[in-house]
């Protein structure tokens, strides 16, 4: 295993069960492993650590801390499906972030492009819902039926359920809505229960387009590959790579947009407000603090092992306000990045060539002091602080880097071009005001005043 041998349980005659592990280093490659389990020989060769399960039966607690539990859920699963209001949690309802299973199709920079590629694919498989309706071999497996021209259609298991089922596809212009598909990138999607493998409650977040004016949602990356982070933001969030995000918003709506409610529950606003002794503390305080405990460096690092495995847990800082006030800050800034001011970047322009602000792949430097934007363009003296700011593997501006670029899928031929004819400048413009973003993200991170949870 990429880890270790993998637990091992034994169990002696009248005696519980008995763990075994053993760790091989984490930088090996699997030759290197294969060349450890040949010279071991036998399992009675490997040394052994014996492993006690915790109370919640957990067998790997290297770096786990148990005042993590003491602190407030920031949601639960259980408390995620009651009807009623939950105590015990922060957040009653939360989702996982849109999965599509056909991003090629289902986003594009270009909203026509969107449309064009999903009329296509929808017409495409109404086809098939008629000629499977007609189909003359009754026993026919729905595998061999479809036609997998990966031109033309990108099945999954769902949407061949639903063709059994003779569920019909419909496109519908108010399906095109924008969504943040990568941290800092915008990109237009079709929203649709049928097209989408997953939307789970995202309909209840984002209804409709009038409702990305009024609510938030904090998107946590989570699970074992990458460290946790937070962003906040205020459209459709993409699941994202490497196990999921997971979205937890201030409102809560019917499916048309109506009937809004607040998903602070009553028990956490009660808690904060006996804890500090304030009843002045609302449930937007109480959202923004979160934002910025979530951002707060030693909370991370002590808890990185915690928040690898569970959501998380929120603690009372002795200043609630510092926390909420930069979580509100952070906010502003995160939801509106494309509106802060660019960081004045050295434009260093080849005059040889024509102006041109089209972007096919853009790189950063060896040093990363500079992006090499295209041909024409180089911008240099990008700050060394801006690479702190990060967001799983990636700071904010690699982020941009990596999806801003044209991209031809290899099985359906759909290309997918960032560059706005109307806006020819939107793409160097963001790059300066996501390099801003990230220095008074730091900045206001630093700030933060220190505590030990």
């Amino acid at each position: 295993r990429s880890r270790g041998t993998g637990p091992r349980a034994t169990v002696e005659s009248g005696s519980s069960a008995r763990i075994f592990y053993y760790r091989t280093d984490d930088a090996w490659n699997k030759h290197q492993k294969f060349e450890f389990l040949t010279q071991t020989e036998h399992v009675g060769n490997v040394d052994w650590q014996t492993l006690e399960p915790d109370a919640r039966n957990t067998w790997l607690t290297e770096g786990l801390n148990p005042e993590f539990l003491t602190f407030m859920p920031i949601g639960s699963k259980a408390a995620k499906y009651e009807k009623k209001e939950p105590a015990g949690v922060i957040f009653h309802k939360f989702s996982n972030g849109l999965k599509t299973n056909r991003d090629a199709w289902a986003y594009n920079f270009n909203r026509d492009a969107l449309a064009e590629n999903m009329q296509r694919m929808i017409g495409a498989y109404n086809a098939h819902v008629s000629q499977w309706r007609d189909r003359d071999d009754l026993e026919i497996r729905v595998d061999d039926f479809v036609d997998a021209d990966l031109r033309k259609i990108k099945w999954s298991g769902d949407l061949k359920n639903a063709l059994k089922k003779g569920v019909l596809a419909a496109f519908s212009d108010k399906k095109l809505r924008t969504s943040l598909y990568r941290p800092f990138t915008r990109s237009f999607l079709f929203f649709d229960r049928l097209m989408n493998n997953g939307t789970y409650l995202q309909p209840y977040l984002f209804p409709t387009p009038e409702t990305e004016q009024e609510n938030r949602v904090i998107q946590l990356k989570t699970g074992q590959e990458w460290p946790m982070f937070a962003l906040m933001v205020n459209k459709i969030a993409d699941q994202l790579p490497q196990s999921g995000s997971q979205c937890f918003p201030f409102y809560i709506y019917d499916e048309d947009g109506t009937n809004r409610r607040e998903n602070i529950t009553d028990w956490a606003l009660q808690n904060f407000r006996s804890h500090y002794g304030d009843d002045t503390i609302t449930k937007w305080d109480i959202f923004n603090y979160t934002y910025g405990i979530l951002h707060h460096a030693g909370y991370r690092e002590r808890h990185a092992a915690d928040l690898k495995r569970d959501l998380p847990h929120i603690p009372y800082a002795p200043d609630f306000w510092a926390f909420a006030n930069a979580g509100a800050k952070l906010a502003e800034l995160h939801v509106n990045y494309e509106a802060q001011p660019e960081y004045p970047l050295t434009f260093v322009e080849d005059a040889t060539r024509q102006l041109d602000f089209r972007v096919e792949k853009m790189r950063l430097s060896k040093d990363k002091t500079s992006l090499i934007y295209n041909e024409f363009l180089t911008l240099e003296g990008i700050p060394a602080e801006v690479f702190s700011y990060r967001l799983g593997q990636y700071s904010a501006l690699e982020w941009v880097v990596k999806q801003y670029r044209v991209k031809t899928d290899a099985r359906s031929g759909i290309v997918n071009d960032p560059n706005d004819v109307a806006n020819p400048r939107y793409i160097v413009g963001l790059i300066g005001s996501v390099i801003t973003v990230s220095l008074e993200t730091c900045r206001i991170v630093e700030g933060l005043p220190p505590f030990r949870p």
